[in-house]
């Protein structure tokens, strides 16, 4: 078998055994969640004998070991299982929060991506002076800030002092994309923000590693350009750690946009996984749970198989 075959096979049943393990941790945590969810649905009066026959009815009432395989025996088959509090399919609920979480992701990353490796290559052209210490500076500081706290001073400036955009980011399947768009203005910046230091930091290390290279030297001796060494020799020989640190805040973007989901009322997954956990609905949680879980195992397994395919030695064997 191919040297690079071999590692992408390796890669992909490393990922298939994380996301099992992932699997074990997520209903575990569940199971030792405060509260009763029974006693949530049927309220504080409910007579003993009520509980019983409701736990039983829901299978709380069986073992652990084999509501896990009931439960991972559905998610193969694509079940997600049923809401506890509503009875609603837990699929069909996910799959409109899913796209907007996607939808909003998206934008965030399409904005901060580009800017951040932007950012990367003007830092290192000008390594050390002004710019670039002007572009850390500004970095760190958002870095430094939570999320939270970026999206508040957002709203206070640009929706209820310059009255730009809306402070709550509510979209619907009604609205034109210009809508939508103006409704997750404010969130895309705070999490544009929020990814983009440590991507510009990532580009600009990676980059400055490359350019200690013996034939950037050589470039540099042939008379060549600073932008055009960068660009033609330093940027396409670092791609690989961009690639990863930029996989990495992607799955950020997918997985840690609770917070900001909260702050803007999104209704994204973030909101609908808040909302469950205030009412102990374990298989809400533990869907939602395994989805970020491979959502973000994906996207780093992506990250693995671009470096691997952008390992010159790799691909080029002796």
């Amino acid at each position: 078998m191919h040297p690079i075959l071999k590692l992408i096979v390796q890669r992909v049943a490393l990922g298939i055994m994380l996301l099992f393990a992932a699997s074990i941790l997520i209903f575990g945590g569940t199971m030792m969640l405060p509260g009763d969810v029974a006693q949530q649905i049927l309220g504080q009066s409910a007579t003993p004998e009520n509980l019983a026959n409701l736990r039983e009815s829901l299978g709380l009432d069986e073992p652990p070991v084999s509501r896990y395989f009931q439960w991972l025996g559905g998610i193969l088959q694509g079940d997600l299982g049923t809401a506890l509090t509503n009875g609603r399919d837990i699929a069909e609920s996910l799959g409109g929060r899913l796209k907007n979480t996607l939808f909003l992701a998206f934008w965030a990353a399409a904005i901060s991506v580009p800017l951040a490796i932007f950012l990367g290559l003007l830092a290192v052209r000008y390594k050390d002076r002004i710019p670039d210490k002007v572009i850390s500076a500004v970095t760190l500081t958002t870095i430094s800030i939570p999320e939270f706290m970026i999206g508040y001073v957002l709203i206070y400036w640009i929706s209820i002092r310059l009255g730009w955009f809306s402070s709550v980011a509510i979209i619907n399947d009604s609205m034109s994309l210009g809508e939508k768009l103006n409704a997750i203005a404010i969130p895309v910046m705070v999490l544009t923000l929020v990814v983009l230091a440590h991507m510009m930091r990532m580009t600009r290390a990676a980059i400055l590693n490359v350019m200690q290279s013996a034939y950037i030297e050589t470039a540099e001796l042939k008379g060549m350009g600073m932008l055009r060494i960068i660009a033609k020799h330093a940027f396409p020989n670092a791609i690989a750690p961009i690639v990863n640190v930029v996989m990495i805040n992607l799955a950020y973007l997918v997985v840690g946009v609770v917070v900001v989901e909260v702050v803007f009322a999104y209704p994204g997954m973030g909101q609908y996984l808040v909302d469950h956990v205030a009412k102990r609905d374990v298989p809400v949680v533990q869907a939602c749970g395994l989805i970020f879980a491979a959502v973000y195992i994906g996207l780093n397994l992506i990250a693995d198989i671009v470096s691997i395919l952008a390992n010159p030695r790799l691909r080029h064997p002796k």
